[in-house]
């Protein structure tokens, strides 16, 4: 039998030809430099062949010397970006350019970077630096880089955008053989661009030691490096070897053993080395990814050398490159890279014909090496050790000059490994083999092969296998170059673009290096006949550019041509068929198949002429021993492709023009046989023609060739394509995969004689097995020779028959699986085993049970409570996805999608993102989801449009309207709010013209009017920076824009000007100051602290002019509030101080230590130390710093240090409280607002730690400060002041009593402070009001609201929110009389003014508890309580009462009361509280100063904090937030900083919490309402509560919750536990509060449908069937917004004129569709389609494969299942019942039941004759059998008998009875 298989010499087609022109080149000829004039003359000849004959080649050969083509170099790789497609980058050099371009098949190159440097470049190349993380368990960075060598650095560029410039050590020049005495280290690295160049230290092990010590052998040169494996390859120039070294780090023991002998390096011992000189090189070796593979990237080295005698070589020198030549070139991992010698080699483009030159190498200049490395020196650590692994033996031939110009690793089909490397001179390419050892680290080099070869490069041309395997080598011989083939590019159909390349012709050498084969130029006779100009054609030079499965060919003439080597396989089932060969095959047999096959498919005649499959399947019978000619069936597939190869193959003839075959060739193309053959008719396989006479009687000629390569494997390759079949049955997208895989199958079952699968393919396919009439006979000699598996004598495995019983409950055996290759059958028949027979260690410990043969287990997951749970997480990790689950056949995946609906109904808000997206919940999947969620809102949100008024800026549009419209829906009151808080327009200064008063005194008037609601306008911009807080994100290439602070008016009715510059009246001087430093923090507080924000950007925002300097000073504050600050840059921070500007002082130090709070920040503390006399050493220079930045850097330790009770920084803030004035005027003036700064300091460093100020006993704080308080006797001073208290003040007489009117305020907060929340009652009581009259009269009624406010605090508990307990602040001898002022007369000892004074002020320090206490909890009693008092003050004010009180006393306790009610109310935008604010707004007369009005417009600010998205927290650090903003004596006019340093107002961001949960709809991505659970934990003072709530809603405080629900029915529920942590829900708040929503079929969101009357679901649920009938199909739309459900109501659902007589159909469609819509799983109506259309096509009794009937089946033994009757027994589950409807089924099934039963009655006998082993003939029954055996689980024949007689028997007399009684 001779086949074509035996021919020895094949062809391989390739891809087109196109030539090739680098990318580069074509950019640089743009570039405006003299390196264009160089380019122009490198054209390659071809390109000037046209124009200028052969003169103009002549003359372009000699104006080219090599000299100049040396200029360009570049080299290719595969691309290595995350994207889906794949691509080339080549990098190109010349001159000093360097292009790095990118370019695939579907886009044209294009410049990806391109960089230009100051000298020529010596060399450029790709390389990955690893940076390793501080973190244990952050995985290192890589940074991607391209390195550029110039002679005297390296410049790195990685593509993060770093650049770094390394210096070499030395110049590099070309001066040759220097003699150097002492050995010096030649192999060096550098890890990082900033890292040292470190020595390489070589480990050489000996017999009886190891010995350690630098490479100094300066014979060795690096050919080639590697990163996975991670080794090198070195060249000996004297022992002319090559050597494979291990790459790695150096250990700490290593690097101590160095540094305790570097001054003897001696020399590395390679056998006979003895260096006579030494020229150095610098290698560099790359940065490590990883302990196990300390190299990144392949590295180019140019280490050809000048040998010792010139004289034995003349070679053209060309220039030198530099030798940094080491430095790595990345590539993408698996593809091992040439690394090319000689400077030729290495720019790949020397397009000369004459031999290659060899490059001079660089030697560093001796002067600087010696100084460098002199033993006194401290040596420098290596980072790499390298150990040898091999060594080339002497048997190859060694000779001078063979140092190898290409190397690379490839592996052939069956991935076995191989270290390629060419040696040009001896045209070798050596082939050495290596495996991996069990440790991992231990390379074994095996064998070595050698090819003659005059050029090879690695391809990759097998997808099918693990990814990223080579393709056997491909490699050019050039015996006879005057016989070159001419390579020509016409192409004709027939001739399918295909060019013959090479022949490949397979090496029958014993060895394993099989795939190697050695290729020869093809030339036969006809082929020269027809070229027209023999003599001149170019031949292949060499190859070059390897990637991937594409090559560019070198011509002799010069041009470049690429082509592409074609794929093992293209169809996706014959891929898989040799996947599941070569899994079982030997390695060897299977390379056979393996290049056969590649051979046959590849051979010229293209892949496009044949149908894949069928090819495959007759070469593999061929290799397996049929004569495929005999068979009718694979006769048949001949016919089907008349140009077969196996059968003709074609000879390709060059023409210029058509010819007749391309006719033919069209008439046999796929498409004609497609469309003439119709897959349908082609698959029923019409009547077989029948066998050529005479073959009839001799069945003996279906023999079997007993010598053919696989004839002893077949069993074994029966049963993994069995496998593989029943694997593709379980995917409905390869089901005719699996039809066309079951012809082979049952063609060798006949013959091997196994019954058990012929009867499960029949039972399959009925109707197509039927057709298949022939068996070859093998005899029982051949049988022997055969290898039979032990698992062949058992049952035959069917996947679904395995499910089936599973489902029934019946024990299974494990099923057969291969792995890597039948993952589909793994992963079903696990779940099932986890979710149906409810093993939760199926996937861990007992996975042997369900599957055998396993070699991969999987990890042990968690243990979860329910089987569904686990199921759904063992799919994850598989990698499993919905997608992947629509191909799995119905019944197969019902109990998956039941999982998934069980699970979708109550998942957990945590899950990862992968199983969120597994059970279809996308709200999850997005909540999930990293990126989306960080810029939250603004993602989604367009910003709002401005109209034409609102152009002039007023700080305020960038508030979101779609959330404010949700929460506020019912009116405008965001936009009143707007219009309270603008700055920027001129103010309306409406006064009457009296008759009686002159022009002049108006104008006055007007400006005197303009002048007081000018203090109205400055105090604004400190409540718009609340209102707007943190509401945008920035444009980092725009500034912030800052809406100007407008102290201009307009006079109705013309509209005149009025402006206070005018000079007619006193306008005080730096009036602007403050309120402009407002207005700064105010816009810097829109910015959002999840914005972009870097410090270039804010110092891009300083204003050019000085006026500005105080906004911009605000900025900056506010920029430490939002935490941006930490980012400006300490040089900028250093040189704003220094400037000396009092007001970017202030913000800028109030600012970082904001950014830093509580981290105690060294470089901060010294920061703000220089600010503060107290905190330097006696003895330094006095700093004249102006006083408010004292105050400043006082609360900035406070923030710093907050609650670390840091003992220094309190024992000096105590000292500082009651520091005295000094001998000359310093702390005179405004002592008040430094007492009361260092007051909050030190109660912020000690907050809330009550009696445990740890180390503090000595220094009684507590009573210190009561004294502080009450007042008395000073105390000396202990500590480094001392000397500074020493004389007093010429000033001011305080004598050595404590001034009480400056250091209480400080001392009651502080202990307010220290004392937060401890309920310590001694301490409280110290602050209780006097209730004597005397002791009244000593006290300031203000400090009486500081006292009352402290005392509260610390007894945090007892305060309550209502009226009582306010009052019962108030002492007895107040509340006596306050109430009978009127009626009885006043006693003389009573002050009645002081009474009343001291009631109010009491009265308004409870309010502000409660503020407190509620702050941010919106507690109606709170709200109510406190909005009565506010009330009361209202109306005080108004009547006579305020003459006793005073008007501006009163004013103040109100403002207080509006503060503490808006604290409560913060973020809510509460109506009332807004009319308070809004009343207090229009009143400008009066006692109404600046400070009262910033006081009301804070409390409006907090009453919409940040647009309603924020509210305030009650956590220690907030209340001292809150104590420090909204001290309660406010400024008198804009310049007051006497009492309160009114930069600290803006604190109050600090106590801001976002808490407000906007659902967003993630179908829509827009805001909605959705109804909320919220419980609440259990507390002393509630049960356990639940509320429902409408979001968007403000929640409160988290660690009062339990939970959080999003409840149904309009949404999916959602379930977010906070028991367990706040983390998630934090998360969720701080990103916008976005909270993602799914809408539930048939429902519509809350704001179309309030009620829920609209809804589908509405209308008379009671009468379900009434209900189905009235369901118009029109309605869909408005009940779910998904396209297919839409459609398919259009299309079938609808009756339509032509579908009269389809009523029922249309019906029976409508109640599935409303069924999956109502019942919210969408996904099943494909399933419910499929059941009823098995049913029908039963019915009418032509199904022809019983797979449909399968899935019924399963769907049906799932309804029985245990696992489903437990769960509807189960009453807390009620209605989760199957996703199948429950009326749907049993009908279906009656059905089916039915059209089975009839035809049993009727034909029965056909049942009889098939368990009697009868034949039969009828095609229709036959079918209808099948379907009666698999739907009755009917065993088949030969297990019948074997398993029990009497049950065979019983079914027997069950079918004649049946027959009997039906007839």
């Amino acid at each position: 039998m001779s086949h074509v298989y035996e021919e020895r010499a094949t062809m391989i087609a390739a891809g087109e030809l196109q030539s090739f022109v680098p990318f580069g080149r074509e950019h640089c000829r743009n570039h405006p430099n003299a390196v264009n004039l160089q380019l122009r003359q490198l054209q390659p000849a071809s390109e000037l062949w046209s124009s200028d004959g052969a003169a103009g080649l002549v003359g372009s050969l000699q104006e080219v010397t090599l000299h100049e083509r040396e200029k360009e170099r570049w080299q290719l790789r595969k691309g290595t970006a995350p994207y889906e497609v794949e691509y080339e980058e080549e990098l190109y050099v010349a001159g000093n350019m360097v292009i790095w371009s990118h370019g695939s098949k579907n886009q044209a190159s294009y410049v990806y970077k391109a960089f230009t440097v100051d000298s020529t470049v010596q060399q450029a190349l790709w390389c990955n630096f690893t940076v390793p993380q501080s973190k244990k368990d952050v995985k290192d960075v890589v940074e991607k880089t391209v390195c550029i060598v110039q002679s005297t650095c390296v410049n790195v560029h990685s593509m993060s955008g770093k650049d770094f410039i390394s210096p070499l050590p030395f110049q590099v020049r070309t001066d040759l053989n220097l003699f150097i005495r002492e050995p010096l280290p030649t192999l060096f690295s550098m890890l990082h661009p900033l890292d040292e160049i470190a020595p390489v230290v070589c480990k050489s092990t000996g017999l009886f030691e190891s010995r350690l010590q630098y490479v100094t052998d300066s014979a060795l040169r690096v050919v080639f490096t590697c990163h996975e494996p991670s080794i090198i390859m070195t060249y000996d120039t004297q022992q002319c070897t090559h050597t494979v070294w291990t790459l790695r780090k150096v250990t700490p023991e290593e690097q101590t053993t160095v540094l305790k002998c570097p001054d003897q390096p001696g020399p590395v011992h390679t056998p006979n080395a003895a260096p006579s000189f030494i020229s150095t090189h610098l290698r560099n070796v790359t940065r490590l990814d990883s302990p196990a593979s300390p190299l990144h990237c392949h590295a180019l080295h140019n280490q050809s050398r000048i040998p010792a005698s010139p004289g034995l070589h003349s070679r053209v020198h060309s220039p030198s490159i530099s030798n940094m030549a080491a430095l790595s070139r990345a590539h993408s991992p698996g593809i091992a890279a040439p690394s090319f010698s000689g400077a030729q080699r290495f720019n790949m483009s020397c397009h000369t014909p004459s031999p290659r030159g060899h490059s001079i190498l660089a030697s560093p200049n001796s002067t600087l090496n010696e100084t460098a490395l002199l033993p006194e020196m401290e040596p420098i650590l290596p980072d790499l050790c390298i150990e040898q692994l091999w060594t080339e033996t002497s048997a190859i031939s060694r000779e001078k000059g063979c140092q190898a110009a290409k190397v690379f690793i490839t592996s052939d089909l069956c991935e076995n490994r191989y270290l390629c490397f060419l040696v040009e001179s001896h045209q070798q390419l050596r082939c050495v083999k290596f495996l991996e050892s069990n440790e991992t680290s231990q390379l074994i080099f095996a064998s070595v092969t050698v090819i003659t070869a005059k050029d090879a490069a690695p391809l990759e041309v097998s997808k099918v296998f693990v990814p990223g395997l080579l393709s056997p080598t491909f490699s050019v011989q050039n015996h006879q170059p005057q016989l070159s083939t001419p390579l020509e590019n016409i192409s004709t159909p027939a001739r399918a673009v295909v060019q013959h390349m090479s022949r490949l012709e397979e090496v029958g050498m014993p060895s394993p290096v099989l795939e190697v084969r050695s290729a020869k130029q093809h030339h036969e006779s006809s082929w020269l006949e027809d070229s027209s100009f023999q003599q001149a054609a170019p031949h292949i030079h060499s190859l070059r550019d390897a990637v991937s499965n594409r090559v560019t060919l070198e011509l002799s003439s010069g041009s470049m041509l690429r082509i592409t080597i074609p794929e093992v396989a293209t169809s996706e089932l014959v891929k898989r068929c040799l996947q599941a060969i070569r899994f079982i095959l030997p390695k060897d047999t299977a390379m056979k198949v393996l290049v056969k096959w590649y051979n046959s498919y590849n051979a010229p005649g293209g892949p496009s002429m044949h149908l894949e499959w069928n090819l495959f399947v007759t070469c593999l019978m061929t290799m397996m021993g049929y004569n495929t000619e005999r068979l009718t069936w694979t006769r048949n597939l001949h016919f089907e492709v008349p140009l077969s190869p196996v059968i003709a193959p074609k000879k390709a003839r060059p023409a210029d023009t058509g010819s007749d075959e391309d006719w033919g060739y069209l008439r046999c193309s796929d498409y004609h046989w497609q469309v003439s053959m119709r897959p349908a008719v082609a698959v029923q396989g019409l009547e077989p023609v029948g066998p050529p006479g005479g073959v009839d009687n001799h069945e003996s000629a279906l023999g079997l060739e007993s010598s053919a390569l696989l004839f002893p494997h077949i069993p074994v390759l029966f049963y993994v394509l069995h496998l593989l079949y029943e694997d593709l049955k379980l995917d409905e997208l390869q089901r005719s995969g699996a039809r066309a895989l079951v012809g082979l199958l049952q063609q060798l079952a006949k013959d091997l004689q196994l019954e058990d699968f012929i009867d499960l393919y029949w039972r399959d396919y009925p109707s197509f097995i039927k057709t298949f009439k022939e068996a070859c006979v093998i005899d029982q000699t051949q049988m022997e020779l055969m290898t039979w598996p032990v698992f062949l004598d058992g049952e035959a495995p069917c996947v679904f028959s395995w499910l089936s019983r599973c489902l029934r409950g019946q024990d299974v055996t494990p099923f057969p699986h291969l792995p890597g290759i039948c993952e589909r059958t793994k992963l079903l028949v696990l779940s099932y085993a986890l979710y149906v027979v409810g093993d939760e260690d199926a996937i861990s410990t007992n996975m042997l049970k369900y599957l055998s043969r396993l070699s991969i287990l999987y990890p042990a997951m968690g243990y979860v409570t329910t089987h569904y749970l686990t199921c759904l997480f063992f799919f994850n990790t598989a990698g499993f996805t919905l997608k992947d689950l629509e191909s799995v056949p119905f019944g197969v995946a019902l109990p998956i999608r039941d999982a998934i609906y069980q699970c979708r109904e109550q998942p957990c808000s945590d899950w990862s993102e992968e199983v969120c997206a597994l059970i279809g919940r996308q709200d999850l999947t997005r909540q999930a989801h990293k990126v989306t969620l960080t810029v939250g809102l603004n993602v989604m949100l367009e910003p709002p449009v401005t109209s034409e008024a609102d152009e002039e800026e007023d700080g305020m549009t960038d508030l979101h309207p779609e959330v404010t419209g949700l929460i506020w829906s019912q009116d405008l009151r965001v936009q009143e709010v707007r219009r309270l808080l603008q700055s920027s327009r001129p103010i309306r200064v409406n006064v009457p013209h009296l008759p009686e008063v002159s022009d002049h005194e108006y104008i006055e008037e007007k400006e005197n009017k303009l002048l007081q609601l000018c203090q109205r306008t400055m105090a604004l911009p400190v409540g718009r920076g609340l209102f707007t807080l943190f509401s945008y994100h920035p444009v980092p290439t725009e500034p912030l824009p800052v809406p100007k602070l407008n102290l201009t008016g307009r006079a109705p009715p013309r509209n005149t000007m009025v402006d206070l510059n005018s000079g007619n009246i006193d306008v005080p001087p730096n009036m602007t100051s403050w309120p402009s430093f407002h207005n700064g923090v105010a816009a810097g507080l829109k910015i959002a602290p999840a914005s972009q924000v870097e410090s270039a950007w804010i110092a891009y925002n300083k204003p050019k002019s000085a006026d500005l300097a105080n906004e911009y000073a605000g900025f900056l504050m506010a920029l430490g509030l939002n935490g941006h600050l930490t980012k400006l840059a300490t040089l900028n921070i250093h040189d704003y101080l220094t400037k000396g500007h009092e007001m970017t002082s202030i913000g800028l130090l109030l600012g970082v230590s904001a950014a830093k709070l509580g981290t105690m920040d060294m470089s901060i503390t010294r920061l703000l130390s220089i600010h503060i006399p107290a905190l330097l050493p006696p003895t330094s220079t006095e700093l004249d710093v102006p006083h408010s930045v004292q105050v400043a850097a006082v609360v900035g330790i406070g923030l710093v240090y907050q609650g670390t009770g840091h003992r220094h920084n309190a024992e000096v803030l105590l000292a500082e409280i009651g520091r005295p004035p000094g001998p000359e005027m310093e702390y005179c003036t405004d002592r008040e607002s430094y007492s009361l700064a260092a007051g909050l300091a030190l109660g912020m460093v000690c907050l809330g730690h009550g009696s445990n100020l740890i180390g503090m006993t000595d220094l009684n704080v507590p009573e210190q400060l009561y004294q502080y308080m009450v007042g008395g006797h000073r105390r000396t001073h202990a500590g480094i002041n001392r000397e500074k208290h020493k004389s007093p003040s010429y000033q001011i007489k305080e004598g050595d009593t404590i001034n009480v009117d400056v250091t209480c305020p400080g001392a009651t907060l502080a202990l307010a402070m220290i004392y937060l929340k401890t309920n310590n009652r001694s301490i409280a009581d110290w602050l209780k009001a006097p209730d004597t009259m005397f002791l009244l009269d000593f006290i300031k009624p203000e400090f009486l609201l500081l006292r009352t406010l402290a005392r509260c605090l610390i007894m945090w508990d007892e305060i309550f929110p209502n009226a009582d307990w306010v009052t019962s602040n108030v002492p007895q001898i107040i509340q006596e009389n306050i109430g009978n002022q009127e009626q009885t007369s006043v006693s003389e000892d009573l002050n009645m003014e002081t009474i009343v004074q001291a009631h109010d002020y009491i009265i308004a320090g409870g309010c502000l508890a409660v503020g407190f206490r509620f702050a941010g909890s919106a507690n109606s009693d709170a709200f109510d309580c406190l909005y009565k008092f506010a009330r009361n003050f209202m109306q005080c004010l108004t009547t006579s009462t305020a003459t006793v009180t005073g008007q501006y006393n009163l004013q103040t306790c109100l403002s207080m009361v509006l503060l503490a009610v808006s604290m409560v109310m913060a973020g809510s935008g509460n109506l009332k509280v807004l009319q308070l604010c809004r009343f207090l707004h229009k009143r400008t007369f009066g006692e109404m100063n600046y400070g009262f009005h910033m006081a009301h417009h804070m409390a409006l600010g907090l009453l919409f904090l940040g647009g309603g998205r924020y509210t305030l927290s009650t956590s220690n650090s907030a209340i001292a937030a809150l104590l420090c903003a909204l001290y309660p004596h406010f400024p008198a006019h804009s310049t007051d900083n006497r009492y309160h340093l009114q930069a600290l107002r803006h604190l109050a961001v600090l106590a801001a919490e976002p808490r407000l949960l906007v659902p967003v709809d993630v179908d829509t991505l827009k805001p909605c309402y959705a109804l909320l659970d919220v419980t609440y934990k259990e507390t002393q003072w509630y049960e356990e509560t639940t509320v429902e709530l409408m979001a968007p809603t403000m929640l409160p405080e988290l660690n009062l919750l339990k939970r959080i629900k999003v409840k149904g029915p309009r949404y999916w529920e959602l379930n977010i536990d906070i028991s367990k942590g706040t983390q998630h829900l934090q998360s969720i708040l701080s990103k916008d509060g976005v909270l993602y929503v799914k809408l539930r079929a048939g429902q519509l969101p809350y704001k179309d449908d309030p009620q829920g009357w609209k809804s589908l679901l509405a209308p008379n649920l009671n009468n379900r069937s009434a209900e189905v009938r009235t369901f118009k199909p029109e309605a869909i739309s408005t009940f779910t917004s998904d396209v297919a459900l839409v459609s398919f109501a259009e299309y079938f659902c609808r009756a339509s004129e032509n579908m009269k007589h389809k009523q029922e159909t249309v019906a029976l469609l409508s109640a599935i569709l409303y069924e999956c819509v109502t019942q919210e799983y969408p996904e099943m109506l494909p399933t419910h389609i499929s059941i009823d259309q098995a049913v029908r096509t039963l019915e009418r009794g032509d199904l022809c494969e019983t797979f449909s009937l399968w899935q019924m089946k399963l769907v049906l033994e799932l309804c029985e299942s245990r696992v489903l009757q437990q769960r509807l027994r189960d009453t807390r589950r009620q209605g989760h019942g199957l996703l199948l409807s429950s009326e749907f089924l049993p009908v279906m099934k009656s059905s089916a039941d039915r059209a089975l039963d009839r035809w049993l009655c009727v034909k029965g006998d056909i049942c009889l004759s098939y368990m009697r082993g009868q034949p039969m003939n009828n095609d229709t029954d036959v079918n209808m059998l099948a379907c009666f055996l698999v739907y009755h689980s009917i065993p088949s024949l030969k297990n019948m008998v074997a398993s029990d007689l009497e049950d065979s028997q019983l079914l027997f007399k069950f079918v004649k009875y049946f027959k009997l009684s039906k007839s």
